[in-house]
Order: structure tokens, then C-alpha cells, then sequence
């Protein structure tokens, strides 16, 4: 069920490294949430949280959700899915064609976001439902695990000598489980996190944030700052202008992690020791972005005409797709 092989070469993406993305976009779900999905739901099951007839929820601006319906219909439970305002509509379609339940969320939280404000919201419905079961990917050690065992393993199985991992910072479950892994198994490779300009997730300052995906406005319960090397964070325009760049110069149809996380190794390339091998975990393909960040309408509401402009700096080459 799982796809965790494929590794898509960018050979020229910057002259002095060697890049990787691995492209968690194919897995059946969409996304690299699949993973995180599945192992939450088989560890309720072994906890015995999780049986016949459950009824789960789960907060998720998109991806998760999709993948935890997945799950749901596939062993037959019911799922009620929390989103927000900027949770594409795409992805809530795509929620509700599989049987599962959509309620938004769309008041912000104190930090402007809407996190706090799902979470509050799924907090109240727990003490009127003591039937109903809420996996909490915030802090539930089977987020973060399956990446240790299953995203990382999957990297150093393919590149035993990666100098420099770049991993995109949600709930920080993907982040969490590559430190762990490479710490065991590669401990000299550099791990750099990739976060959300107005994301408080690294302790910076709270801004209006309109791409689902990266960033959070409350801090998850499993995300441990001290472990990671260094962090990027990106701004929303550069997410938007660099998905648009991959899609219409290398058809590359890159979903909004995606293209923050290409955003941050072009813009520490030039600062990396010649020759590095690089992987960059990629979590999403385009399409649940058509409305958002393919969309001119959108972009130039959101971040003005501008944006809509090439940005400067570019892949010069895409070559060979490792499988």
C-alpha cells in the first residue's frame, strides 16, 4: 500500500550538490500523510482504542484527512474530519467522496492560525461523545515512528551517505522520525527542517498563513527543537512561485510542501560544501492546488500580481527517476 521508493534526481537544480527529492506524492493518498494515517489507526487497533464501529476524528488542513478517510473506509470506520478555512476544497471533496464527515473550523486561534482553534473544537465534541476516538497526530509517537522505520529507513537503504536531509516541519511527525532514524544510523548527516514564514512551530512570530501543509500556529506536543541542525523557513510567495516554476518549466506538479522544500535547498545550495549528496523529502504532488496556488485569481489576491512573475532562481536541469 505503501510507496516509498522513488527518488526523483534533480542533477542541475543547483551547480556545487547533488540533489534527491523523494517523492512521497505517489503514494496512494496523495501524500506522505498515508504513512503517518496508517500507523496511528494499527496502533489504536493494537492499543485496543480502535475497533468495530469506531468513530474517529481528526484535525487536518488537507492531506491527513484524506489519508485517514482512506484508512477509514478501507477497515470500515467512521471518521469525522476538523479543517479550517484554508484547507483546499479539493481535498474536502475528495474527504467526503470516501464517507467520511467534514466540520470547518473558522475562527483563528490566538496566534492568528486555526490549529488551536480545531483542537478546541475537537476538545468539546470529545466531552459530549465519549464513543468518539481522536488520534492526535500532535502528539501520538505513531506519527513520528513510522518515519523512523519507514521514510528515513527507505533513504538510507538507497543513500547510506547522505550529507544533508531537508525535511518540511508540520506537525513535525516526518521531521521527528528522521532525526531519530539518522541519528542511529548516519549520525553525520545534517538535518535541516523547513518551516512556514509565520509559523510559531521554531518561536518566530505568528502571520497570517494561507497554504496548508507546513508551519503550524500552536507547537506540536512531539516536536523536540533542539534535535534539529538548522531550520529554513520560507516565505508563502516562494512556495507559490516555485510550484508554479517546477510545473510550467520541468512539469514537476508540485503540491505546497513540495516547493517550500525545494524553496529552502536552492536557497542554502550555494552555502553547502561542493559535492554534497542531498535529499529532500517532497510530501505532495499539485493537484489539490489547482484552486489555490495555480490559480492566477488566487495567487494575486493572496500575495499580489507580483507573484505571479518566474522567480529568479531556477532548476537548470531534471534528469533520471530512481525506482
Amino acid at each position: 500500500m505503501i510507496q516509498d521508493d522513488v527518488f526523483l534526481h534533480l542533477g542541475g537544480a543547483a551547480q556545487n550538490i547533488d540533489l534527491y527529492l523523494k517523492m512521497e506524492g505517489l503514494n496512494p493518498a496523495g501524500s506522505i500523510k498515508l504513512k503517518t494515517a496508517l500507523s496511528m489507526v494499527e496502533d489504536a487497533e493494537r492499543r485496543g482504542v480502535v475497533g468495530p464501529g469506531c468513530r474517529i476524528v481528526e484535525s487536518s488542513s488537507g492531506s491527513l484527512g484524506i489519508a485517514l478517510a482512506m484508512v477509514a473506509a478501507a477497515k470500515g470506520y467512521r471518521f469525522l474530519c476538523v479543517t479550517d478555512p484554508n484547507t483546499p476544497a479539493l481535498s474536502v471533496d475528495v474527504i467526503r467522496a470516501m464517507g467520511s464527515e467534514v466540520v470547518q473550523v473558522d475562527r483563528p486561534d490566538a496566534s492568528g492560525g486555526y490549529l488551536g482553534s480545531r483542537i478546541a473544537f475537537i476538545h468539546r465534541l470529545l466531552a459530549d461523545d465519549a464513543g468518539l476516538v481522536w488520534l492526535n497526530q500532535y502528539a501520538n509517537p505513531a506519527n513520528w515512528a513510522v518515519h523512523d522505520r519507514c521514510t528515513a529507513a527507505a533513504i538510507t537503504a538507497e543513500f547510506p551517505d547522505v550529507d544533508v536531509l531537508f525535511v518540511g516541519t508540520g506537525t513535525s511527525g516526518t521531521l521527528m522520525g528522521c532525526i531519530n532514524h539518522f541519528r542511529r544510523h548516519s549520525p553525520a548527516t545534517r538535518i535541516i527542517a523547513v518551516d512556514a514564514v509565520g509559523s510559531v512551530t521554531f518561536g518566530a512570530a505568528p502571520e497570517p498563513r494561507y497554504i496548508p501543509g507546513i508551519g503550524t500556529s500552536r507547537r506540536p506536543e512531539i516536536f523536540r527543537p533542539e534535535l534539529v541542525d538548522d531550520v529554513v523557513l520560507v516565505a508563502e510567495a516562494d512556495t507559490v512561485r516555485t510550484c508554479r516554476w517546477l510545473a510550467r518549466r520541468y512539469g514537476l506538479f508540485a503540491g505546497g510542501s513540495t516547493g517550500s522544500v525545494v524553496h529552502a535547498v536552492l536557497s542554502r545550495a550555494p552555502e553547502l560544501p561542493s559535492g554534497s549528496r542531498v535529499v529532500a523529502i517532497a510530501p505532495d504532488l499539485g493537484e489539490r492546488y489547482v484552486r489555490t496556488i495555480y490559480n492566477d485569481d488566487w495567487v494575486a489576491d493572496k500575495f499580489g500580481p507580483g507573484c505571479l512573475k518566474e522567480p529568479a532562481e531556477h532548476l537548470s536541469e531534471l534528469t533520471t527517476v530512481r525506482n
